[in-house]
């Protein structure tokens, strides 16, 4: 869900541009372009599925139909792609704008999800597509008629159900077979946040400054915990605590069993990224450009690593080292607070990382995946997304 320049020009961007396609008979809307997607990597054995970033490759001012090329492309871990699939937009996807008969391009934000042989995945154009992981076949759409609002965030499988946020500020619960809808939780803004799940609760976090703990079986409310600031990052589980980062700039943790505060720590600017538990201690990345390390207890800073461009990707660890990516485009790892750079991509990178088996993929703005070695940064292979 990146686009623009800043990160607050991002997020009024992206409200405008939420606004614009909301309303009707109002005639062609200007939209300098469409938006680009930020989609990670899902994995399932030796299997890779991700959605390239979207492009129209053309103005934003006219009413002509603009073509669609949101697509979800499965790749072995040799870099050989499997199959690729349209995520066709439908005329139910819905217009917006009164002069066109343009179908609603699909840009894809959220990474995909892969469980019980079936890969999932929401788009801009509000619907979720579940598809046959072996094929790429289509298995169902949600919802039947008429599509949601815009999906920013990944979706989760947990048990027989898909868990997702939408920008309606409604949290949906989907059989995980069927499609059929479960359940639904309505927040009071919205939903950019992918969901976590552990155990019997989903934990995700909301443009009005709530992190919501719900009932997975029902939709029920347990608590909710209130920032400062709009939370678009997911939120992680360790130990009987959530952690997650707010636009108020603070990160937070959070008792899992009644929502109340543990620690906070004030980083430099806003956190995006979602962080990670390694070892005895949490890292955060932050739009200042700062790795923040901190005691996962007390939350009291251990150090701080300087990588001079803003975090928006979140990122992964392996083997203790904990792996980053810069939207300068390079990628490091952090090994006992010291920074060493693996690789210098040469292209934004805004998508959360992935590591398997001592390979961490890179979804970059060049719309290339890398593989990369988690101790060397040598590629081991690049593909094209776009099919150029």
């Amino acid at each position: 869900m990146r686009f623009g320049r800043s990160k607050k020009d991002k997020v009024l961007f992206m409200l405008g541009l939420l606004l614009a396609v909301g309303l009707t008979g109002a005639g062609c809307v200007g939209i300098k372009s469409a938006p680009e997607g930020g989609s990670g990597v899902a994995i399932a054995g030796d299997i890779l599925y991700v959605a390239p970033a979207f492009r129209t490759g053309g103005g934003g001012l006219s009413c002509a139909p603009q073509p669609s090329v949101g697509k979800l492309i499965s790749v072995n871990t040799s870099g050989a792609q499997q199959w690729e699939v349209p995520l066709e937009p439908s005329a139910r996807a819905g217009g917006g704008f009164s002069c066109a008969p343009a179908s609603v391009p699909v840009a894809i934000y959220g990474t995909p999800v892969v469980d019980g042989g079936l890969v999932y995945v929401g788009g801009y154009n509000g619907i979720v597509y579940a598809l046959n992981s072996d094929s790429g076949a289509l298995r169902w759409v949600y919802p039947r008629q008429g599509s949601l609002q815009p999906i920013i965030g990944g979706l989760v499988v947990a048990g027989d159900k898909v868990f997702f946020g939408n920008s309606d500020g409604k949290v949906y619960a989907l059989d995980a077979e069927t499609g059929d809808k479960k359940w639904e939780f309505a927040t009071e803004d919205k939903l950019w946040s992918t969901p976590f799940v552990e155990g019997d609760t989903l934990y995700i976090g909301s443009f009005d400054k709530r992190l919501y703990a719900l009932n997975t079986a029902d939709g029920s409310e347990k608590w909710a915990f209130e920032t400062d600031g709009a939370i678009t990052s997911t939120p992680i589980i360790y130990n009987d605590t959530v952690y997650l980062g707010s636009f108020d700039r603070y990160l937070y943790a959070v008792r899992a069993a009644d929502g109340s505060l543990k620690w906070k720590f004030m980083g430099g600017n806003w956190f995006w990224a979602s962080p990670v538990v390694s070892g005895n201690n949490i890292y955060a990345g932050c739009l200042d450009g700062k790795v923040y390390t901190l005691d996962v207890e007390s939350g009291s800073k251990v150090a701080e690593i300087n990588l001079e461009s803003p975090i928006s990707s979140s990122p992964a660890v392996v083997d203790g080292s904990v792996i980053v990516a810069t939207e300068a485009g390079k990628v490091y790892a952090i090994e006992n607070n010291q920074r060493r750079e693996l690789r210098t991509l040469g292209a934004k990178v805004l998508a959360p990382l992935y590591t398997s088996n001592g390979v961490v993929y890179v979804h970059a703005e060049n719309d290339k995946l890398y593989a990369l070695n988690v101790q060397t940064g040598a590629e081991l292979w690049a593909l094209s997304l776009s099919g150029k």
